[in-house]
Protein backbone atom coordinates (compact mmCIF):
# COMPACT_ATOMS: atom_id res chain seq x y z
CA UNK A 1 0.00 0.00 0.00
CA UNK A 2 2.76 2.70 0.80
CA UNK A 3 3.95 2.74 -3.15
CA UNK A 4 1.96 5.89 -2.85
CA UNK A 5 3.28 8.68 -0.47
CA UNK A 6 0.80 9.28 1.90
CA UNK A 7 -0.36 13.07 2.77
CA UNK A 8 -2.15 14.77 5.30
CA UNK A 9 -5.89 15.67 5.24
CA UNK A 10 -5.16 19.10 4.91
CA UNK A 11 -3.64 18.69 2.00
CA UNK A 12 -5.65 16.43 0.91
CA UNK A 13 -8.59 18.61 0.67
CA UNK A 14 -6.85 20.94 -1.84
CA UNK A 15 -6.02 18.60 -4.42
CA UNK A 16 -7.68 18.33 -7.49
CA UNK A 17 -9.27 15.41 -8.63
CA UNK A 18 -8.04 12.51 -10.19
CA UNK A 19 -4.63 11.98 -8.09
CA UNK A 20 -4.20 8.52 -6.41
CA UNK A 21 -3.13 9.10 -3.27
CA UNK A 22 -2.63 6.91 0.65
CA UNK A 23 -4.56 8.95 3.65
CA UNK A 24 -4.29 7.63 7.48
CA UNK A 25 -5.77 8.43 10.45
CA UNK A 26 -8.82 7.49 12.53
CA UNK A 27 -12.30 6.44 11.86
CA UNK A 28 -14.96 9.77 13.00
CA UNK A 29 -18.11 7.84 11.73
CA UNK A 30 -19.28 5.29 9.30
CA UNK A 31 -22.68 5.35 7.43
CA UNK A 32 -24.00 4.15 4.47
CA UNK A 33 -25.99 1.38 3.05
CA UNK A 34 -25.37 -2.42 1.68
CA UNK A 35 -23.98 -1.24 -1.88
CA UNK A 36 -21.53 1.50 -0.28
CA UNK A 37 -19.62 2.89 2.44
CA UNK A 38 -19.34 6.54 3.32
CA UNK A 39 -16.40 6.56 6.18
CA UNK A 40 -15.38 9.93 7.63
CA UNK A 41 -11.37 9.84 8.53
CA UNK A 42 -9.19 12.56 10.16
CA UNK A 43 -5.52 12.98 10.86
CA UNK A 44 -5.68 15.58 13.29
CA UNK A 45 -4.31 17.93 10.81
CA UNK A 46 -7.18 19.36 10.21
CA UNK A 47 -10.52 19.94 11.67
CA UNK A 48 -12.26 18.97 8.57
CA UNK A 49 -12.61 15.16 7.61
CA UNK A 50 -11.94 13.22 4.41
CA UNK A 51 -14.63 11.28 3.06
CA UNK A 52 -13.70 7.49 1.99
CA UNK A 53 -16.69 6.23 -0.43
CA UNK A 54 -15.97 2.43 -0.62
CA UNK A 55 -17.78 0.57 -2.86
CA UNK A 56 -18.92 -2.92 -0.51
CA UNK A 57 -18.60 -5.07 -3.13
CA UNK A 58 -14.44 -4.40 -3.37
CA UNK A 59 -13.94 -5.38 0.15
CA UNK A 60 -14.14 -8.35 2.11
CA UNK A 61 -17.23 -8.06 4.45
CA UNK A 62 -15.35 -8.90 7.95
CA UNK A 63 -13.19 -5.91 7.07
CA UNK A 64 -16.40 -3.72 6.80
CA UNK A 65 -17.68 -4.52 9.95
CA UNK A 66 -14.25 -3.77 11.79
CA UNK A 67 -14.15 -0.36 10.58
CA UNK A 68 -15.71 1.50 13.44
CA UNK A 69 -15.65 4.85 15.22
CA UNK A 70 -12.41 5.58 16.59
CA UNK A 71 -10.20 2.95 14.12
CA UNK A 72 -6.94 3.57 12.54
CA UNK A 73 -6.87 3.22 8.86
CA UNK A 74 -4.70 3.95 6.07
CA UNK A 75 -6.69 3.92 2.69
CA UNK A 76 -5.21 4.28 -0.81
CA UNK A 77 -7.32 5.26 -4.00
CA UNK A 78 -8.47 8.17 -5.92
CA UNK A 79 -9.72 11.69 -5.22
CA UNK A 80 -12.71 12.05 -6.79
CA UNK A 81 -14.84 15.22 -6.99
CA UNK A 82 -17.27 14.95 -4.15
CA UNK A 83 -20.83 15.28 -5.09
CA UNK A 84 -21.77 16.37 -1.78
CA UNK A 85 -21.60 19.43 -0.24
CA UNK A 86 -19.13 20.43 2.50
CA UNK A 87 -16.03 19.99 0.21
CA UNK A 88 -14.81 19.44 -3.25
CA UNK A 89 -12.94 15.95 -3.01
CA UNK A 90 -13.23 12.77 -1.73
CA UNK A 91 -11.03 9.60 -1.53
CA UNK A 92 -12.63 6.52 -3.03
CA UNK A 93 -10.89 3.51 -1.80
CA UNK A 94 -9.20 1.17 -3.60
CA UNK A 95 -7.48 -0.39 -0.44
CA UNK A 96 -7.55 -0.16 3.57
CA UNK A 97 -5.29 -1.25 5.45
CA UNK A 98 -6.72 -1.58 9.70
CA UNK A 99 -3.64 -0.67 11.82
CA UNK A 100 -6.07 -0.76 14.71
CA UNK A 101 -9.48 -1.55 15.82
CA UNK A 102 -11.73 0.04 18.60
CA UNK A 103 -14.21 -1.81 20.65
CA UNK A 104 -17.45 0.31 20.13
CA UNK A 105 -18.69 -0.35 23.06
CA UNK A 106 -16.08 0.43 25.16
CA UNK A 107 -14.74 3.22 23.36
CA UNK A 108 -15.59 6.55 25.80
CA UNK A 109 -15.86 8.86 22.84
CA UNK A 110 -19.08 7.14 20.46
CA UNK A 111 -21.64 10.36 21.26
CA UNK A 112 -21.59 12.56 19.05
CA UNK A 113 -22.40 15.42 21.50
CA UNK A 114 -20.40 14.77 24.79
CA UNK A 115 -20.12 17.31 27.32
CA UNK A 116 -16.59 18.71 28.07
CA UNK A 117 -17.46 17.54 31.55
CA UNK A 118 -17.81 14.26 30.73
CA UNK A 119 -14.64 14.64 28.48
CA UNK A 120 -12.49 15.73 31.31
CA UNK A 121 -12.85 12.15 33.35
CA UNK A 122 -11.70 10.50 29.75
CA UNK A 123 -9.10 12.83 29.66
CA UNK A 124 -6.63 10.86 27.89
CA UNK A 125 -8.51 10.18 25.05
CA UNK A 126 -10.63 13.90 24.98
CA UNK A 127 -7.79 15.08 22.16
CA UNK A 128 -9.39 12.94 19.84
CA UNK A 129 -12.47 14.56 19.18
CA UNK A 130 -13.04 17.73 17.17
CA UNK A 131 -13.06 20.14 19.80
CA UNK A 132 -9.69 19.82 21.56
CA UNK A 133 -8.22 18.69 18.50
CA UNK A 134 -9.54 22.18 17.22
CA UNK A 135 -7.79 23.55 20.87
CA UNK A 136 -4.86 22.19 20.32
CA UNK A 137 -4.06 23.16 17.22
CA UNK A 138 -5.11 26.96 17.93
CA UNK A 139 -2.71 26.32 21.37
CA UNK A 140 0.08 25.23 18.66
CA UNK A 141 -0.46 28.18 16.92
CA UNK A 142 -0.72 30.54 19.21
CA UNK A 143 3.04 29.69 20.64
CA UNK A 144 4.41 30.33 17.32
CA UNK A 145 2.96 33.41 17.19
CA UNK A 146 4.35 34.75 20.56
CA UNK A 147 7.78 33.65 19.51
CA UNK A 148 7.64 35.13 16.26
CA UNK A 149 5.79 38.49 17.33
CA UNK A 150 9.07 38.68 20.35
CA UNK A 151 12.01 37.48 17.77
CA UNK A 152 10.53 40.17 15.25
CA UNK A 153 11.11 42.72 17.59
CA UNK A 154 14.47 41.79 18.74
CA UNK A 155 13.83 40.39 22.05
CA UNK A 156 15.98 37.63 23.07
CA UNK A 157 14.40 34.22 24.68
CA UNK A 158 15.60 33.75 28.25
CA UNK A 159 14.64 30.56 29.99
CA UNK A 160 14.62 31.62 33.74
CA UNK A 161 14.86 28.79 36.46
CA UNK A 162 11.76 26.42 37.46
CA UNK A 163 13.24 25.87 40.57
CA UNK A 164 13.90 28.48 42.97
CA UNK A 165 14.30 30.32 46.38
CA UNK A 166 12.79 33.56 45.23
CA UNK A 167 8.86 34.22 46.08
CA UNK A 168 8.37 36.92 43.25
CA UNK A 169 4.72 37.56 44.29
CA UNK A 170 5.22 37.21 48.14
CA UNK A 171 2.19 35.05 48.19
CA UNK A 172 3.74 32.46 49.88
CA UNK A 173 1.42 29.54 47.85
CA UNK A 174 4.30 27.91 46.40
CA UNK A 175 5.24 24.53 46.12
CA UNK A 176 8.10 23.00 48.04
CA UNK A 177 10.69 21.03 45.77
CA UNK A 178 12.79 18.51 48.11
CA UNK A 179 14.74 15.24 48.14
CA UNK A 180 14.61 14.77 52.07
CA UNK A 181 12.39 11.20 52.78
CA UNK A 182 8.84 12.25 54.26
CA UNK A 183 9.10 9.01 55.37
CA UNK A 184 11.35 9.17 58.03
CA UNK A 185 12.23 11.78 60.72
CA UNK A 186 12.96 15.04 58.76
CA UNK A 187 16.34 16.37 60.01
CA UNK A 188 16.07 19.89 62.25
CA UNK A 189 18.19 22.24 63.60
CA UNK A 190 18.52 23.68 66.66
CA UNK A 191 15.83 25.68 66.49
CA UNK A 192 13.63 22.32 66.12
CA UNK A 193 13.17 24.31 61.99
CA UNK A 194 13.77 21.64 58.90
CA UNK A 195 17.63 21.61 58.06
CA UNK A 196 17.49 22.33 54.80
CA UNK A 197 21.04 22.07 54.33
CA UNK A 198 20.59 18.39 54.37
CA UNK A 199 18.51 18.73 51.53
CA UNK A 200 19.79 18.69 47.44
CA UNK A 201 20.06 22.30 47.61
CA UNK A 202 21.15 23.03 50.69
CA UNK A 203 18.21 25.43 51.03
CA UNK A 204 14.43 25.85 50.83
CA UNK A 205 13.34 25.85 47.12
CA UNK A 206 10.01 25.56 45.62
CA UNK A 207 8.86 25.61 41.67
CA UNK A 208 8.35 29.06 40.53
CA UNK A 209 5.40 31.28 40.50
CA UNK A 210 6.77 33.86 37.71
CA UNK A 211 9.97 33.89 35.82
CA UNK A 212 10.01 38.12 36.36
CA UNK A 213 12.52 38.83 38.54
CA UNK A 214 15.30 36.38 36.74
CA UNK A 215 13.82 38.31 33.51
CA UNK A 216 14.49 41.40 34.94
CA UNK A 217 18.22 40.48 35.48
CA UNK A 218 18.36 39.63 31.55
CA UNK A 219 16.52 42.82 30.72
CA UNK A 220 18.79 45.03 32.54
CA UNK A 221 22.04 42.53 30.31
CA UNK A 222 20.85 42.59 26.81
CA UNK A 223 17.89 45.12 26.72
CA UNK A 224 14.66 43.13 26.18
CA UNK A 225 14.01 39.40 26.83
CA UNK A 226 11.19 37.46 26.91
CA UNK A 227 10.13 34.47 28.98
CA UNK A 228 7.68 31.73 28.08
CA UNK A 229 7.69 28.60 30.07
CA UNK A 230 5.60 26.37 32.94
CA UNK A 231 4.83 28.39 36.56
CA UNK A 232 3.39 27.19 39.79
CA UNK A 233 1.29 28.28 42.06
CA UNK A 234 -0.28 26.41 45.20
CA UNK A 235 -3.37 27.98 45.33
CA UNK A 236 -6.64 25.93 46.52
CA UNK A 237 -8.76 27.63 43.84
CA UNK A 238 -11.49 25.44 42.19
CA UNK A 239 -12.29 27.97 39.67
CA UNK A 240 -13.04 27.84 35.82
CA UNK A 241 -10.23 30.56 35.53
CA UNK A 242 -7.26 28.64 38.18
CA UNK A 243 -4.88 26.02 37.59
CA UNK A 244 -2.07 24.96 39.25
CA UNK A 245 0.41 24.40 36.37
CA UNK A 246 -0.13 27.39 33.58
CA UNK A 247 2.38 28.54 31.11
CA UNK A 248 3.20 32.64 31.41
CA UNK A 249 4.67 34.70 28.78
CA UNK A 250 6.80 37.31 30.57
CA UNK A 251 8.61 40.05 28.60
CA UNK A 252 11.13 42.54 30.56
CA UNK A 253 12.43 45.74 28.66
CA UNK A 254 15.20 48.13 29.53
CA UNK A 255 14.37 51.58 28.86
CA UNK A 256 10.71 51.36 28.67
CA UNK A 257 8.03 53.55 30.69
CA UNK A 258 4.37 52.64 31.79
CA UNK A 259 3.36 54.04 28.59
CA UNK A 260 5.74 51.88 26.34
CA UNK A 261 4.72 49.00 28.36
CA UNK A 262 0.69 49.77 27.77
CA UNK A 263 1.68 50.25 24.17
CA UNK A 264 3.70 47.21 23.69
CA UNK A 265 1.32 45.03 25.35
CA UNK A 266 -2.04 45.96 23.13
CA UNK A 267 0.35 45.70 19.98
CA UNK A 268 1.69 42.20 21.32
CA UNK A 269 -2.68 41.09 21.74
CA UNK A 270 -3.58 42.78 18.91
CA UNK A 271 -0.94 40.65 17.02
CA UNK A 272 -2.02 37.52 18.22
CA UNK A 273 -5.79 37.82 17.97
CA UNK A 274 -4.99 38.89 13.97
CA UNK A 275 -2.57 35.50 13.52
CA UNK A 276 -5.77 33.63 15.29
CA UNK A 277 -8.15 34.58 12.76
CA UNK A 278 -5.41 34.44 9.72
CA UNK A 279 -4.13 31.19 10.77
CA UNK A 280 -6.98 29.00 12.71
CA UNK A 281 -9.89 30.06 11.11
CA UNK A 282 -11.56 26.86 10.28
CA UNK A 283 -11.09 25.79 14.18
CA UNK A 284 -12.53 29.03 15.52
CA UNK A 285 -15.26 28.91 13.08
CA UNK A 286 -15.86 25.39 14.00
CA UNK A 287 -15.62 26.58 17.90
CA UNK A 288 -17.85 29.32 17.02
CA UNK A 289 -20.77 27.04 16.08
CA UNK A 290 -20.29 24.65 18.58
CA UNK A 291 -19.54 26.98 21.57
CA UNK A 292 -19.80 30.70 21.36
CA UNK A 293 -21.63 31.83 18.40
CA UNK A 294 -20.07 35.41 19.24
CA UNK A 295 -16.68 34.61 19.07
CA UNK A 296 -15.56 35.25 15.69
CA UNK A 297 -17.60 38.52 16.02
CA UNK A 298 -15.33 39.37 19.54
CA UNK A 299 -11.80 38.35 18.23
CA UNK A 300 -12.85 41.40 14.99
CA UNK A 301 -13.82 44.02 17.27
CA UNK A 302 -10.35 43.69 19.75
CA UNK A 303 -7.87 44.19 16.49
CA UNK A 304 -10.24 47.16 15.50
CA UNK A 305 -10.47 49.18 18.56
CA UNK A 306 -8.11 51.24 20.05
CA UNK A 307 -7.64 50.35 24.04
CA UNK A 308 -9.21 52.62 26.71
CA UNK A 309 -6.75 53.95 29.11
CA UNK A 310 -8.33 54.16 32.46
CA UNK A 311 -7.32 55.21 35.81
CA UNK A 312 -7.68 52.88 38.91
CA UNK A 313 -9.14 55.51 40.35
CA UNK A 314 -11.99 56.93 37.51
CA UNK A 315 -12.66 53.04 37.27
CA UNK A 316 -13.60 52.74 40.87
CA UNK A 317 -15.43 56.26 40.02
CA UNK A 318 -17.48 54.41 37.28
CA UNK A 319 -18.10 50.88 39.56
CA UNK A 320 -19.44 52.89 42.54
CA UNK A 321 -21.59 54.72 40.20
CA UNK A 322 -23.06 51.91 38.33
CA UNK A 323 -23.81 50.17 41.92
CA UNK A 324 -25.80 53.67 42.79
CA UNK A 325 -28.27 52.96 39.67
CA UNK A 326 -28.90 49.54 40.77
CA UNK A 327 -26.40 47.43 39.35
CA UNK A 328 -25.89 43.72 41.62
CA UNK A 329 -22.02 43.31 42.48
CA UNK A 330 -21.17 40.29 44.75
CA UNK A 331 -18.22 42.03 45.87
CA UNK A 332 -18.00 45.38 47.02
CA UNK A 333 -16.55 48.25 45.09
CA UNK A 334 -14.31 51.07 47.00
CA UNK A 335 -10.92 52.48 46.42
CA UNK A 336 -8.59 50.18 47.72
CA UNK A 337 -9.85 46.75 46.93
CA UNK A 338 -8.75 44.56 44.30
CA UNK A 339 -11.07 44.08 41.44
CA UNK A 340 -12.81 41.27 40.71
CA UNK A 341 -13.97 39.61 37.70
CA UNK A 342 -17.07 40.86 37.85
CA UNK A 343 -15.56 44.46 38.23
CA UNK A 344 -13.19 44.21 34.96
CA UNK A 345 -16.00 42.47 33.19
CA UNK A 346 -18.50 45.17 33.57
CA UNK A 347 -15.89 48.14 32.75
CA UNK A 348 -15.10 46.09 29.61
CA UNK A 349 -18.55 44.58 28.32
CA UNK A 350 -20.97 47.19 29.96
CA UNK A 351 -19.36 50.65 30.39
CA UNK A 352 -16.91 50.74 27.66
CA UNK A 353 -17.84 48.19 25.62
CA UNK A 354 -14.51 47.09 24.70
CA UNK A 355 -10.73 46.33 26.04
CA UNK A 356 -9.52 48.58 28.95
CA UNK A 357 -6.07 48.96 30.46
CA UNK A 358 -6.15 50.02 33.99
CA UNK A 359 -3.34 52.02 35.63
CA UNK A 360 -2.65 53.31 38.98
CA UNK A 361 -3.73 50.95 41.14
CA UNK A 362 -3.07 51.09 44.75
CA UNK A 363 0.09 50.27 46.22
CA UNK A 364 -1.29 48.22 48.91
CA UNK A 365 -2.53 45.44 46.81
CA UNK A 366 0.44 45.67 44.12
CA UNK A 367 3.52 43.60 44.54
CA UNK A 368 6.74 45.21 46.08
CA UNK A 369 8.66 45.87 42.59
CA UNK A 370 6.47 47.67 41.24
CA UNK A 371 7.34 51.47 40.91
CA UNK A 372 5.92 54.03 43.33
CA UNK A 373 3.96 57.24 42.09
CA UNK A 374 4.77 60.66 43.70
CA UNK A 375 1.71 60.81 45.44
CA UNK A 376 2.72 57.77 47.52
CA UNK A 377 -0.57 55.95 47.26
CA UNK A 378 -0.46 54.28 44.03
CA UNK A 379 1.60 52.20 41.40
CA UNK A 380 2.57 52.64 37.96
CA UNK A 381 0.75 49.35 37.35
CA UNK A 382 -1.09 48.07 34.55
CA UNK A 383 -4.11 45.26 33.99
CA UNK A 384 -5.11 44.63 30.75
CA UNK A 385 -8.84 43.74 30.67
CA UNK A 386 -11.06 41.55 27.97
CA UNK A 387 -14.38 41.03 27.26
CA UNK A 388 -15.73 37.22 29.11
CA UNK A 389 -12.36 36.93 30.80
CA UNK A 390 -11.61 39.90 33.01
CA UNK A 391 -7.77 40.55 33.41
CA UNK A 392 -5.69 38.86 30.80
CA UNK A 393 -2.15 40.92 31.32
CA UNK A 394 -0.66 42.07 34.62
CA UNK A 395 2.32 44.45 34.64
CA UNK A 396 3.40 47.18 35.74
CA UNK A 397 6.77 49.78 35.56
CA UNK A 398 9.44 48.58 38.18
CA UNK A 399 10.60 50.28 40.88
CA UNK A 400 14.49 51.21 39.89
CA UNK A 401 15.50 53.43 42.99
CA UNK A 402 17.60 51.49 45.04
CA UNK A 403 16.13 53.50 48.19
CA UNK A 404 12.46 52.62 47.66
CA UNK A 405 12.76 49.27 47.12
CA UNK A 406 14.62 48.59 50.11
CA UNK A 407 11.91 50.76 51.95
CA UNK A 408 9.23 48.78 50.15
CA UNK A 409 10.64 45.60 50.74
CA UNK A 410 11.08 46.70 54.72
CA UNK A 411 7.54 47.67 54.20
CA UNK A 412 6.70 44.70 53.71
CA UNK A 413 8.48 42.29 56.04
CA UNK A 414 9.76 40.35 52.94
CA UNK A 415 13.63 38.49 53.95
CA UNK A 416 16.25 39.91 51.84
CA UNK A 417 18.23 36.94 51.93
CA UNK A 418 16.64 35.67 49.18
CA UNK A 419 16.48 39.25 47.58
CA UNK A 420 19.81 40.88 47.45
CA UNK A 421 20.78 39.73 43.62
CA UNK A 422 17.86 41.39 42.97
CA UNK A 423 18.58 44.58 44.90
CA UNK A 424 21.79 44.65 43.14
CA UNK A 425 20.63 45.57 39.91
CA UNK A 426 19.24 48.99 41.37
CA UNK A 427 22.95 49.07 42.87
CA UNK A 428 24.75 48.79 39.49
CA UNK A 429 23.44 50.98 36.51
CA UNK A 430 19.63 51.03 37.53
CA UNK A 431 17.59 51.75 34.80
CA UNK A 432 14.44 52.42 34.41
CA UNK A 433 12.46 49.19 32.80
CA UNK A 434 8.98 47.31 32.84
CA UNK A 435 7.35 44.41 31.85
CA UNK A 436 4.10 42.37 31.95
CA UNK A 437 2.95 38.61 32.14
CA UNK A 438 0.35 36.96 29.90
CA UNK A 439 -1.03 34.14 31.43
CA UNK A 440 -1.13 31.45 28.13
CA UNK A 441 -4.25 30.13 29.50
CA UNK A 442 -6.29 32.72 29.70
CA UNK A 443 -5.36 34.07 26.48
CA UNK A 444 -6.32 30.49 24.89
CA UNK A 445 -9.37 30.93 26.89
CA UNK A 446 -10.39 34.42 24.80
CA UNK A 447 -9.17 32.97 21.34
CA UNK A 448 -11.55 30.20 21.77
CA UNK A 449 -14.73 30.57 23.03
CA UNK A 450 -14.04 27.99 25.81
CA UNK A 451 -15.46 28.63 29.22
CA UNK A 452 -13.38 26.74 31.59
CA UNK A 453 -9.02 26.87 31.89
CA UNK A 454 -9.21 23.25 32.31
CA UNK A 455 -10.19 22.48 28.24
CA UNK A 456 -7.52 24.51 27.20
CA UNK A 457 -4.66 22.79 28.27
CA UNK A 458 -3.53 19.41 27.56
CA UNK A 459 -3.40 18.08 31.05
CA UNK A 460 -5.04 20.68 33.85
CA UNK A 461 -3.37 20.51 37.22
CA UNK A 462 -5.93 21.43 39.68
CA UNK A 463 -6.04 20.77 43.65
CA UNK A 464 -6.57 16.87 43.99
CA UNK A 465 -6.17 16.38 40.02
CA UNK A 466 -2.50 15.52 38.75
CA UNK A 467 -3.38 12.73 36.22
CA UNK A 468 -0.94 11.59 33.54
Amino acid sequence: MDTVSRMKIKDLLNEAPGKEVLAKGWVRTKRGNRQVKFIALNDGSTINNIQIVAETERFDEELIKRITTGASLAVRGQLVESIGSGQKVELKAESIEIYGECDPMRYPLQKKDTSLEYLRTVAHMRMRTNTFGAVLRIRNAMAYAIHTFFQKKGFVYLHTPLITESDCEGAGQMFQVTTLDLDKPLPRNKKGEIDYNEDFFGKQTSLTVSGQLEGELGATAVGEIYTFGPTFRAENSNTPRHLAEFWMIEPEMAFYDIKDNMDLAEEFIKYLVSWALENCIDDIRFLNDKYDDGLIERLRSVIGTEFVRLEYTEGIRILEEAAKNGVQFEYPVYWGVDLQSEHERYLVEKHFQKPVILTGYPKEIKAFYMKQDDNGKTVRAMDVLFPKIGEIIGGSEREWSLEKLENRISELGMSRKNLEWYIDTRRFGSVPHSGFGLGFERLLLFVTGMSNIRDVIPFPRTPRNAEF
